[in-house]
């Protein structure tokens, strides 16, 4: 069996990481994602993706429990711990800091590999790359990675005089929610608690397929492919998608809580609105953007 060249993918600068951060949206809000995006693919992506999907590339035993496009979005999570990708941490998210108080702010955020920089390298990959097995991979990290950057606590770290260097998106932001710690990153990561639940851990396995439409349709609702703001022409734009997030953290993720708070029902209102609308924006995108590597030909 062939390995994919993951590793040239990101010849010469390996992508250390120490980083702990949570997984963006959960297995759920990432296959919400890639539904959305599937539907609406032409038949010249869709074909190019289900071909190259099919691809058994390292490691097998996770591709494998990955087959179809849905499941293909939390593949770049279900590998993380695995050898060989030890770069990929970082590529995930990218920090903006801001501060919550006086604080200065850190001078080595975001760090210079970031989810932005990972879509232009990945994407490229798609538009150029003659290796099938490379591309198979840098496919599965697209359809991720879109997601990602799309989830607000991806795109920001608060400062304070507790965190000089940020709280890693969310990470060390503790709040209660049903009397548990929970951290508010992993709390924004699964849609406030509406997104489709998976297995619990060590397994994390991903929530049923049948799980997904239901919650795609309520994502969608008041979220037409029509809006404006999503200028679907500028299928590339990663750092206005980024900068959106950004916004969004500042506004909504963390506003009108505090550390150790427990999340009002105005919260949790404003909190549904936010992280089903970009859901449903990150399906859009991700569409528009393979559709206009693979254009239709017809």
């Amino acid at each position: 069996m062939t390995k994919p060249a993951l590793p040239c993918v990101v010849a010469g600068c390996l992508f250390l990481s120490a980083a702990t951060m949570a997984l963006g949206w959960g297995p759920g809000g990432h296959m919400m994602v890639a539904s959305i995006a599937f539907k609406r693919l032409n038949p010249t992506a869709k074909a190019h993706v289900k071909e190259l999907l099919a691809i058994p590339i390292n490691p097998c035993d996770v591709t494998k429990r990955s087959p179809d496009f849905v499941n293909a979005a939390h593949w770049a999570d279900d590998v993380r711990k695995h050898l060989g990708f030890d770069f990929a941490p970082d590529l995930h998210f990218i920090d903006f800091p801001f501060t919550a108080d006086t604080t200065p702010l850190p001078t080595d955020l975001p760090k210079p590999h970031n989810v932005v920089k990972a879509l232009e390298h990945y994407v490229d990959v798609l538009k150029t790359s003659v290796d099938t097995n490379e591309q198979a991979a840098a496919l599965r990290f697209v359809i991720h990675f879109v997601g990602d950057i799309h989830q607000p606590l991806h795109c920001a770290s608060r400062v304070d005089s507790a965190h000089h260097e940020g709280d890693q998106g969310g990470n060390l932001f503790i709040i209660k929610v049903r009397g548990q710690d929970t951290k508010l990153h992993a709390y924004r990561d699964g849609g406030l608690g509406s997104f489709p639940k998976g297995g619990p851990a060590p397994a994390f396995k991903p929530p049923a397929l049948s799980k997904i439409p239901p919650a795609v349709a309520v994502a969608l609702q008041g979220h037409p492919d029509t809006d404006p703001d999503l200028k679907l022409d500028e299928p590339f734009n990663y750092e206005a998608w980024a900068k959106e997030s950004e916004d969004l953290a500042e506004q909504a993720a963390y506003k009108d809580i505090a550390p150790g708070g427990i999340p009002t029902a105005a919260y949790k209102t404003r909190g549904l609105e936010v992280v089903r609308k970009r859901v449903a924006f990150a399906g859009y995108r991700l569409a528009a953007l393979l559709n206009a590597i693979w254009p239709d030909s017809h």
